[in-house]
C-alpha cells in the first residue's frame, strides 16, 4: 500500500477535513498535467491524508472560506507568469533576508529586528523547541500514529512536510528510530518550503548534540528537498550540505536539492505568496517528484 502524509505548517490553518480537500484539490490538479493515471489513483485510492497538528497548536481554526477563491484562482492559471518570476523577490524580500540572517547568526538581535513578520515566525518556532507546556510532543506523538502504522504494516510513504511541518516531521522521525526502533518507515521525505538549512532551527532540533549513530534519523531513505525562489522561510534552500553527513554514514540513499528556477505562484488578498503550500503542490517540480515516487522510480 502507498500512502501520502502530508504535514502542514504552522499558522491557523482550516478544520482538517476541509484542510485535506482543498491541498488534495492542489496535488491532483498539478498531477493530472503530468501523469492522469497516477493522479485518479491517488483519488480513488484515498492514499493522501493530512497530520494536524495546528490545532493543538493554536486552539482554533482558520475559517475555509478565506482560502478557497484564491485556490481557485491558483487553478484556473496553467503556469508561472512574467508578473510572478518579478515580484518573487522584491526588495522587501532583500531586506527581509537580511534581517533574517540577522536573527539566525545572532539569536539576540531578534527582539530588535523591526519586521514583525520574522519576529514572529522565529518566535513561533522557539515556542515548538521550548516544549512549551509539553506542546511539541504532543504534535510529534500526532505525527507517529500514522508512521508506526505504515511501519508495521510494511507500507510505503512519502511524507511530505511543509515549513514547520519539516521539522516536526524530522523530528518525530528520529525519535520513532532512536526511541521505539522502527528503521525503515519513509521511501520519500519531501521537504517543501523548509527552514531545516536555518542555524538557528539545526542547533534545536532533537539530534542536536547527538553523535554517531544517533546523530540523524536512520529510518529515511530518500530526502528531496524543494524550496521556490523568494521563499524566506527556506532562507538557506540547500540541504545537503548541511545534513550530508546522513548519506555519509547511511542514515539516507540521498538528499537531492532542488531549488533554481521554481516559482510558487499562490496569491490572496495580500499579494504573491510563495510560500503557502497550496502553491508548492501545484508546482511541477514537486508533483514530478510524486509521480516519480508512485511509480516507483
Amino acid at each position: 500500500m502507498k500512502r501520502i502524509l502530508f504535514v502542514p505548517g504552522k499558522n491557523l490553518k482550516p478544520p482538517p477535513a476541509a484542510h485535506r480537500e482543498q491541498l488534495l484539490r492542489c496535488l491532483l490538479h498539478g498531477i493530472r498535467r503530468i501523469d492522469p493515471e497516477v493522479a485518479d489513483e491517488i483519488d480513488t485510492r484515498d492514499a493522501f491524508s493530512l497530520v494536524p497538528w495546528n490545532y493543538l497548536y493554536y486552539r482554533q481554526h482558520r475559517d475555509i472560506g478565506r482560502d478557497i477563491p484564491w485556490v481557485d484562482q491558483l487553478l484556473s492559471q496553467e503556469q508561472v507568469q512574467a508578473e510572478d518570476i518579478r515580484h518573487a523577490r522584491p526588495f522587501s524580500y532583500w531586506v527581509a533576508r537580511f534581517l533574517y540572517q540577522m536573527g539566525d547568526t545572532l539569536p539576540w538581535l531578534i527582539p530588535l529586528i523591526p519586521d514583525n513578520r520574522i519576529k514572529s515566525s522565529i518566535r513561533e518556532t522557539e515556542r515548538y523547541f521550548r516544549n512549551a507546556d509539553n506542546i511539541s510532543c504532543q504534535i510529534r506523538d500526532l505525527q507517529k500514529v500514522p508512521l508506526r502504522e505504515a511501519a508495521q504494516q510494511g507500507d510505503r510513504v512519502l511524507l511530505i512536510g511543509h515549513s514547520m511541518g519539516s521539522v516536526i516531521a524530522f523530528d518525530a522521525l528520529w525519535e520513532l528510530h532512536h526511541l521505539e526502533g522502527i528503521s525503515c518507515c519513509v521511501d520519500c521525505f519531501l521537504t517543501i518550503g523548509s527552514p531545516l538549512g536555518l542555524r538557528f532551527v539545526q542547533h534545536r532540533l532533537l539530534c542536536n548534540g547527538k553523535q554517531h549513530p544517533q546523530r540523524f534519523p536512520g529510518n529515511i531513505r530518500n530526502w528531496i528537498n524543494i524550496s521556490a525562489r523568494g521563499d524566506l522561510v527556506a532562507l538557506d534552500p540547500k540541504l545537503q550540505n548541511d545534513y550530508g553527513e546522513m548519506v555519509t554514514h547511511h542514515y539516507v540513499e540521498n538528499i537531492d536539492d532542488k531549488h533554481d528556477g521554481i516559482y510558487n505562484y499562490y496569491r490572496d488578498d495580500k499579494g504573491l505568496n510563495v510560500h503557502r503550500s497550496y502553491g508548492y503542490l501545484v508546482n511541477p517540480v514537486v508533483d514530478q517528484v510524486i509521480v516519480n515516487w508512485w511509480r516507483g522510480a
